[in-house]
């Protein structure tokens, strides 16, 4: 007996609860899909961007001579990067970063040169830098509840100004050589694989901050307060709390970054890391941070670091100029915000 036409359409169509299944199934893939790449995406660009250094250059550039001063240049901008980390995922920003390090090579300089132990000396730099951190999430949840972009602006100014006078204006020298300078030595003995302390004192750093902004009860605070602050404020969320201690955090990162360019330099330097503060915030956004906030992570923010002194070392080693380097640092942060923005827009 043959089958009727209708039972012969009906059995070689898709009914609509198995498109519709289909169509999820699709839908979810490419949600998936978009998630991976989203956060492997800055961990693939610096794979191709090393890789066409490295295509171009050679042995100069792929060397694991190369390799070891990149990572130590790296380490100082991705130290303070990752307490800036914070900041950005919580929806505010720090413009004051690169003011602040140059006060705490020039404090801690001025504390070695009265006789202090490294550590202590190191240790009072951190708390000074800490403190004016918590000074300015004080300023930003206050009663006033000042803009962080004002409040670290002017900071910004502040700090560059007391580094300077208290450093009369010029470098702060350090007598002799105390064990400090070596953190930022890729020879000598002790050295594991090869690269200096300073560079597994960054990654020790980053991997604690990567537990407490992911693992933490803080941490989810963080992302609720970034995400939607009013939100997070009628879920019982400690905003103003939060805030605060974001900007303590990325003073005391701040301070370490301070601790490791003192060392990189061998002295004081109120001059020192200038335009800091836009390479911080560089290698959070390129990394896949979000400049509205609740979104980053700590493995991201230290690709993005990474990234650009790659970028710096490659065109340096095929003999480009400074400004070419800063053109080229310039398109890469504008692509990363162009495409949060567009992944802003799909979400």
């Amino acid at each position: 007996m043959r089958p009727h036409r209708g039972d012969a359409r009906r059995s070689t169509r898709p009914g609509p609860r198995r498109a519709r299944s289909r169509r999820t199934r699709v839908a979810r893939g490419g949600a998936a899909v978009r998630v991976v790449l989203s956060r492997l995406g800055p961990l693939l660009g610096l794979g191709v961007v090393w890789g066409l250094f490295a295509a171009a250059i050679g042995g100069k550039f792929s060397s694991w001579e190369n390799q070891r001063l990149m990572l130590l240049q790296t380490s100082i901008v991705a130290t303070a990067a990752i307490g800036a980390t914070f900041v950005i995922v919580a929806g505010a920003i720090d413009l004051s970063v690169g003011s602040a390090i140059a006060l705490g090579t020039v404090v801690i300089a001025l504390l070695l040169g009265t006789g202090m132990s490294p550590l202590l000396a190191a240790a009072l730099g951190i708390a000074c830098l800490g403190s004016i951190g918590a000074l300015i999430g004080r300023l930003v949840t206050g009663r006033i509840r000042l803009s962080p972009f004002i409040v670290t602006l002017a900071m910004w100014g502040a700090l560059r100004g007391a580094a300077k006078g208290l450093g009369d204006n010029g470098p702060v020298y350090v007598d002799g050589k105390p064990w400090l300078m070596d953190l930022m030595q890729n020879s000598g003995a002790g050295r594991f694989l090869g690269a200096a302390p300073g560079v597994w004192l960054t990654i020790a750093l980053a991997v604690l901050a990567a537990f407490v902004l992911r693992a933490t009860r803080f941490g989810r605070h963080v992302f609720a307060v970034g995400s939607n602050e009013e939100t997070a404020r009628l879920c019982g969320v400690p905003v103003a709390r939060t805030k605060l201690t974001v900007f303590l955090v990325a003073g005391v990162c701040a301070g370490l970054a301070a601790v490791l360019q003192l060392a990189y330099l061998g002295m004081g330097d109120p001059t020192t890391a200038e335009g800091h503060e836009l390479r911080v915030i560089a290698a959070v956004v390129i990394g896949g941070a979000s400049l509205t906030g609740g979104e980053g992570s700590i493995l991201g923010t230290l690709v993005g670091a990474l990234l650009m002194t790659v970028v710096d070392n490659g065109c340096t080693k095929l003999g480009l100029a400074n400004w070419v380097q800063e053109i080229v640092t310039g398109a890469i942060i504008l692509v990363a915000v162009v495409l949060d923005r567009l992944r802003l827009r799909r979400s």
